[in-house]
């Protein structure tokens, strides 16, 4: 079981970063891939990034490529996702998510989800 708690979103203007933390219980996070997903109003939940358990390997959703990065340290059970070259269309509620095993790209493939942390991108 893995509990899970994002913060660091807030108000940004254009072109501006972030960075989002999620904290994780539980003494196995080193074994659970993590994902971050946003969810824009009106819109259905997306995936932004995945890192697998160990951290060696990454994959980012196309709108965010070269822009977002994510990271993790397993012996703080936190991943993060940091967040440069903001654009309003970034503005959603961001959720990190998790899995035992390898990562995958789809929300159904996770079972372990956080409230949620909005970002706000102006223009």
């Amino acid at each position: 079981q893995v509990h899970l708690v994002e913060s660091g979103g807030g108000l940004v203007q254009a072109g501006g970063s972030l960075r989002l933390s999620c904290a994780a219980s539980g003494r196995t996070f080193s074994s659970y891939s993590m994902a971050w997903f946003r969810q824009a109003p009106g819109k259905e939940r997306e995936i932004v990034a995945a890192i697998s358990w160990g951290g060696s390997r990454t994959s980012y959703a196309d709108s965010v490529k070269g822009r977002f990065t994510i990271s993790r340290d397993n012996g703080k059970t936190q991943v993060y996702l940091q967040m440069s070259s903001l654009k309003p269309e970034d503005t959603a509620v961001y959720y990190c998510a998790g899995r035992r095993g390898d990562y995958g790209i789809r929300e159904s493939a996770y079972d372990y989800w956080g409230q949620g942390t909005q970002v706000t991108v102006s223009s």
